[in-house]
């Protein structure tokens, strides 16, 4: 039967096809709250939300392909929501806080923040479903993820809530180095994909105490910890440059046109 929205939809939808898409729907819902506790002046509250988007962002890949409930619906709705959480929200977040200062030109650089995002979202789904890739570019991102953008661009406000309360009086610095951030997102520069890593089977008791430790010092200390991930990724970058380079020296004779 179809009606005026089109074919009607028949059957039972199982957990292992819902699971996934929940924990999408319950990161845009983080990212679209970020957005009004921004609006509302509750800037801490802001940045925890679009952290749990990221969470939720995190999740919910690996649920699906643990459940076997991917799907082209899911990888649609994932990328809406990352836009959302990832590229409007801190967008908007970062202009309340310390942006708006500059008028019209501080709400540019939120815009360009957020349009670099969506070019970077874009180009992911693109290249996800164009061709083959040798297996070490698994390993790799090109340009900074949605996710780490979000990230680095909440930075200067993690650095303030930690205590350098100067950062939010100097709104030029600050849209200067957003930009910086929307420049990353586009470019070609290749970044770690944390994904692949894997670890000895006889150090999971180690590495399980390594992430309990690691768990309650963000419950503890939230924005020292954040801020001190932001700036080991950002350290990262150069790193990952030359990783990349090398296994592209060793490896195929051209470099690959379409990594993740």
């Amino acid at each position: 039967m179809t009606g005026l929205g089109g074919p009607r939809l028949r059957g039972r939808l199982s957990l292992r096809s819902l699971a996934p898409n929940i924990l999408t729907v319950l990161g845009l819902a983080a990212g679209l709250s970020s957005i009004r506790l921004g609006h509302e002046g509750r800037f801490e509250a802001a940045a925890t939300m679009i952290v749990l988007a990221a969470i939720f962002d995190g999740l919910d890949g690996r649920v699906a392909r643990w459940l076997k409930g991917t799907s082209k619906f899911g990888a649609e709705l994932d990328s809406l929501a990352d836009f959302v959480s990832f590229g409007v929200a801190p967008g908007v977040v970062i202009y309340a806080w310390t942006l708006g200062d500059l008028g019209g030109i501080g709400w540019i650089v939120a815009l360009a923040y957020a349009i670099c995002c969506a070019l970077r979202l874009a180009r992911f789904n693109v290249m996800s479903a164009e061709g083959t890739k040798p297996p070490w570019a698994n390993d790799f991102f090109v340009g900074v993820p949605a996710p780490a953008g979000a990230a680095l661009a909440l930075l200067p406000m993690f650095l303030s809530h930690f205590g350098l309360d100067w950062i939010r009086e100097a709104p030029a610095a600050i849209a200067v180095y957003m930009g910086g951030v929307a420049a990353l997102m586009v470019s070609r520069v290749p970044t770690w994909s944390f994904k692949r890593m894997a670890f000895p089977r006889d150090q999971a008791v180690l590495i399980l105490l390594v992430v309990g430790l690691f768990g309650a010092v963000l419950v503890i200390y939230p924005w020292a910890t954040l801020s001190m991930l932001g700036i080991a990724y950002l350290a990262s970058i150069p790193i990952s440059w030359r990783a990349f380079r090398e296994r592209w020296h060793t490896g195929p004779p051209e470099p690959p046109t379409d990594l993740r």
